[in-house]
């Protein structure tokens, strides 16, 4: 079931929600596109604790370019994992994205940019 209705991934680009920089990240993470050039930098704050799988996100932005499908997606995801821990992130899938923003019928090319934001997101909670 789609969380979000077709106005609010265009304002999810147009105003998207944490976008911006954060001094001294945890982590700090570009990450881009190669079909399309749509390029994003991703900036974590964790409450840590002893087991890194349970550690969850305090605080984290984004900034970068792209089509309105990445940034909306990023915008989305942004809200999402925000006091979630790293295992949970770590169960996200593609399909969960574009269940959420009710993007069913994209081409392949297109899933790549709604997938760009939780592809950086993985990547950067392995270099954890």
């Amino acid at each position: 079931m789609s969380l979000y209705t077709r106005e609010a991934i265009i304002q999810h680009f147009k105003n998207p929600q944490n976008y911006g920089q954060i001094k001294n990240p945890d982590i700090k993470i570009k990450h881009h596109n190669p079909l399309c050039g749509d390029e994003q930098e991703w900036f974590f704050v964790f409450n840590k604790s002893k087991e890194k799988e349970k550690w969850t996100v305090k605080d984290v932005k984004f900034t970068g370019s792209g089509c309105a499908i990445s940034t909306a997606s990023a915008s989305i995801l942004s809200e999402y994992i925000k006091g979630k821990t790293i295992a949970d992130i770590q169960k996200i899938q593609t399909s969960d994205i574009l269940n959420m923003m009710d993007l069913d019928n994209l081409s392949s090319n297109r899933i790549k940019c709604a997938n760009l934001p939780l592809d950086t997101i993985k990547k950067a909670i392995k270099n954890i």
